[in-house]
């Protein structure tokens, strides 16, 4: 059986090109970048709370989880009944005010009469016109808290803090809702993609670092933009910029590919490979002439945008590996 296989494996050789030498390739360790495959999700740069500043019912809510909006838009609307009742009582109060000002003016202009003819003081003169101030302050007063009624009543209308899309709407028309409630809550300012990292490679990552992203469309690139320097969970939190990611959906969870160390490796170009009937070739040149010899090969690697394979056993550094044929 070992005959066999031996004169099996000469065959297979002899069917191998064994074309004149056109270029070699002296091997030696290089060092290769070690990648670590994680889950990244697509986060909104600013998630912001839209909160109602009126307590009372939700008469109105315009929109809905996916719709995009702008800073300043009305989301919802929140109508509180004893508004109303506050505003009657302070008109009520400035009619009753501007009458009795009306009166001190009247008083006032027969005090002056009087005190010409002689008949009254000039001490009561001095208590009808401070009774007119009085009174005119009253009513500037009461305005003052009138547009204070008004606002709450203008504060009921809930607005976008900043334009983006809508993520969430936790509640529905016809509810209730206390100040300070949340009724929607927008993501905008963009979007990135935030991972976590086991702890164990945090040395390694470096901001500014070119980043793989696996995507629907096909191979990315982005640049991780911050690293946060606590650690939760035994993970550390990343930030990578990618141009174009899709923002169909936040937290969507996306294949990341991050360099996490450097190692040495013995490289071919994809190019000097050769498989015939399962096994794996290289052409290495020797004193008595080129042979074939069978090798196990490791992981793909981009090197100066030539692709190139990891050699695992089969060669040894110094070997001239025949990249090129005639």
């Amino acid at each position: 059986m070992t005959m066999y296989k031996t004169i099996a494996a000469f065959a297979v050789m002899a069917m191998l090109p064994m074309g004149a030498l056109a270029k070699d390739l002296v091997l030696a360790p290089v060092s290769v970048t070690e990648w670590k495959a994680v889950y990244g999700r697509i986060e909104a740069r600013s998630r912001i709370p839209a909160r109602a500043r009126l307590g009372g019912t939700l008469v109105a809510l315009a929109v809905s989880e996916g719709d995009v909006v702008t800073a300043g838009q009305v989301l919802a609307q929140v109508v509180d009944a004893k508004i109303d009742y506050q505003l009657a009582a302070v008109d009520a109060q400035l009619q009753a005010l501007a009458a009795q000002l009306d009166n001190a003016k009247a008083e006032l202009v027969r005090g002056e009469d009087l005190l010409a003819r002689g008949v009254t003081t000039a001490q009561r003169l001095d208590a009808l016109r401070t009774q007119v101030d009085v009174l005119a302050g009253q009513i500037a007063a009461t305005g003052a808290d009138r547009k204070v009624v008004e606002q709450q009543a203008l504060e009921g209308a809930v607005l976008a803090p900043i334009a983006g899309r809508v993520l969430s709407v936790p509640v529905a028309a016809g509810a209730v809702v206390m100040p300070g409630e949340e009724v929607a809550t927008i993501g905008g300012g963009g979007i990135f993609l935030r991972v976590a990292v086991p702890e164990r490679h945090a040395a390694f990552l470096q901001e500014g670092a070119t980043i793989r992203i696996e995507t629907p469309a096909g191979t990315a690139q982005g640049t991780l933009a911050r690293i946060y320097p606590l650690i939760e969970n035994g993970r550390v939190i990343a930030d990578v910029d990618v141009p174009d990611l899709p923002e169909s959906f936040i937290n969507a969870r996306v294949l990341v590919r991050l360099p996490v160390d450097l190692r040495m490796a013995l490289m071919v170009p994809a190019t000097a490979v050769m498989t015939r009937t399962g096994l794996d070739f290289v052409e290495v040149a020797e004193a008595e002439g080129p042979v074939l010899r069978t090798v196990v090969l490791g992981q793909h690697q981009m090197v100066d945008g030539v692709g190139m394979i990891e050699v695992l056993s089969g060669v040894v550094a110094g070997d001239r590996v025949v990249i090129g044929h005639e």
